[in-house]
């Protein structure tokens, strides 16, 4: 059993029709078709949505993100139209809200891997294989791969998890010209971003990205995609430490599980005994305390830091 504690209610604003509630966003479509992507406060970990929300973290995600679709422009076209708030939206979506082109989704979660970690560690310690790929001997938590591999997983529902699959599979489910093109420009967008984040201290370990396809007229949000354009946009969020595992470049040492800018302050409380919960039981998650919320929301605002160079406040300076 898994989910949320307790699904919120969407919030009703005239002209925007609401699609979907998920783990961390709510979706709509404005009346000229596009679509309308709220970030929330909310987080997940082992499958929850817990009841405790962390302060500024949907709007940190979100100008991250933002500033991540800047820096890949000219690699690949992104599905961003602004960030204005729809007329009648609470004012606290201001900074939270991404109005983006409605596009249609490849059903992969496209997952680049530089490090070995997760649930790659865990196929590995089986088959010295991740998603089929055959990796050396000798590689433990943390250890830096001979080089980036594709590692793509379905989309899972929420509740569900995510399960890599081969590249084989994907080439069947979307196409072998779609896989090709879907392996080929998550390595580029990932050897980019690597390089970005490594030159702020920063060890981009995976990431995964989300494309489409623009059923439209070809408007190609921030940028214009170059010689690597095959008619796939980025969408989704891109490069948060929601998606992404981010490691201080500094403290890095294979052989044991990173300290990392992201909601691993969560996932120890909730796995130790002041939590009082048991992950493999029925009962949902407790709130969290006041101290691992802020040490959470502080990962969160140290990533942003590092990254931009800019110190996190709001509104943005």
């Amino acid at each position: 059993m898994s989910g949320f504690v307790e699904k919120p209610d969407p919030v009703q604003v005239p002209g925007l029709l609401h699609l979907h509630t998920g783990k961390v966003r709510d979706l709509y479509r404005n009346e000229a078709g596009d679509l309308v992507m709220v970030a929330s406060d909310r987080i997940s970990a082992y499958d929850w949505v817990l009841p405790t929300e962390i302060p500024d973290k949907g709007r940190i995600l979100t100008q991250l993100s933002l500033w991540w679709f800047e820096q890949l422009a000219d690699l690949v076209p992104n599905h961003v139209l602004g960030t204005d708030v729809p007329e009648g939206a609470p004012a606290d979506w201001e900074g939270r809200t991404t109005v983006c082109r409605s596009l249609n989704m490849i059903p992969v979660e496209c997952v680049a891997r530089g490090y070995l970690t997760g649930s790659g560690l865990a196929e590995y310690e089986r088959s010295r294989t991740v998603c089929g790929l055959a990796l050396p001997e000798g590689l433990t938590d943390g250890s830096e791969l001979p080089g980036p591999i594709f590692t793509p997983a379905t989309k899972a529902a929420v509740g569900d998890h995510d399960e890599n699959v081969s590249y084989e599979e994907v080439a069947r489910e979307v196409g072998p010209e779609t896989a090709t093109q879907l392996r080929q420009l998550t390595l580029a967008v990932y050897q980019r971003a690597r390089e970005i984040a490594l030159d702020r201290g920063i060890i981009l370990a995976d990431t995964k990205f989300e494309f489409g396809r623009s059923p439209g007229d070809g408007e190609d949000g921030i940028g214009v995609a170059a010689e690597t354009d095959v008619g796939l946009v980025l969408g989704d969020e891109v490069l948060t430490p929601d998606s992404s595992r981010f490691w201080p470049a500094d403290a890095w040492q294979p052989g044991r599980a990173q300290p990392s800018f992201d909601k691993q302050f969560v996932r120890d409380w909730l796995c130790g005994p002041e939590s009082g919960w048991d992950r493999t039981g029925q009962q949902p998650p407790p709130p969290l305390p006041d101290h691992i919320v802020e040490e959470t929301r502080e990962k969160y605002a140290e990533a942003y830091r590092m990254l931009t160079g800019l110190d996190w406040t709001w509104p943005l300076r």
